[in-house]
C-alpha cells in the first residue's frame, strides 16, 4: 500500500441461505420471498462462525427477508446490526416469479437462455437496470465503510449481473461466466478508488465451513 493511502477495506458478497424453492430450482426475484428450509438455517449459523474468523466489521443485507434472516445471525456475531440496501435486492423475474422454466412457454425460455438481457421474460426488469442499481449500490456501500470489512449478502441473479457490471465483463453472458453463486459462500472482490475503472475478482464461492 502507498505510504498515505486509505486502506482498501473488504468487500465479502454472500448470496443466501437455501430456501424451500431451491428444491424445485423455482425463481424467487424481487416480488417473491421464501422461507429459508432447515438446511439453510443452519447455513446462517456457518456464515455467523465464519464471519467472525473474517473479521467482518459491518453488515449488509438486501431487504427481502431471506437475505436479511441470513445476515441477522452474522451481524449479532459480530456485534452489530443488518444495514439494508434497497439497491441489492434480487431482480424481478416478471412473469417467471414463483416458477421454474419447465414451467414457463419453452420458447421465451430458449430467448432467455440464448440472451437473458436483450431476451428477459415478459414483465422483467430490464438485466442491464439491476446490474446498474447493484453495482451502484455495492459502490455506496465501499465508500460508507472506507477501510472495514463489510459482509453484503444478496441473491444469485443480482450478485452476477453487478460482478459482470463492475468488473468490465459482457451481461449477456452473466450466466456463464458465473453458473453460479453459491449459498452462503464468500466472493470477495476488490473496488478501485476511481469509480470508472473496474472491480478486482479475489475469489468466487469460497466455501464456508459447516
Amino acid at each position: 500500500m502507498t505510504a498515505g493511502a486509505p486502506p482498501r477495506g473488504r468487500l465479502l458478497l454472500v448470496r443466501h441461505a437455501q430456501t424451500v424453492w431451491h428444491r424445485e430450482n423455482r425463481y424467487a426475484g424481487a416480488r417473491t420471498d421464501p422461507a429459508l428450509t432447515e438446511a439453510g438455517e443452519r447455513q446462517t449459523a456457518a456464515l455467523a462462525v465464519a464471519g467472525v474468523g473474517e473479521g467482518v466489521e459491518v453488515v449488509v443485507s438486501s431487504p427481502l427477508g431471506r437475505a436479511v434472516r441470513t445476515a441477522t445471525p452474522a451481524a449479532e456475531a459480530v456485534g452489530t446490526s443488518v444495514e439494508r440496501e434497497p439497491g441489492l435486492r434480487e431482480a424481478d423475474f416478471g412473469t417467471l416469479e414463483g416458477r421454474t422454466r419447465q414451467e414457463a412457454d419453452p420458447e421465451l425460455v430458449a430467448r432467455f437462455v440464448a440472451d437473458p438481457v436483450a431476451h428477459p421474460f415478459p414483465g422483467a426488469e430490464p438485466p442491464a437496470e439491476a446490474a446498474a442499481r447493484a453495482a451502484g449500490a455495492l459502490r455506496s456501500v465501499h465508500a460508507r465503510h472506507p477501510g472495514r470489512t463489510v459482509l453484503v449478502v444478496a441473491h444469485s441473479t443480482i450478485l452476477r449481473l453487478a460482478l459482470c457490471e463492475l468488473i468490465g465483463l459482457p451481461l449477456s453472458h452473466y450466466r456463464r461466466i458465473f453458473p453460479r453463486v453459491e449459498n452462503v459462500a464468500f466472493t470477495e472482490i476488490a473496488l478501485p478508488a476511481d469509480p470508472t475503472g473496474p472491480a478486482a475478482l479475489l475469489c468466487l464461492n469460497r466455501t464456508v465451513p459447516s
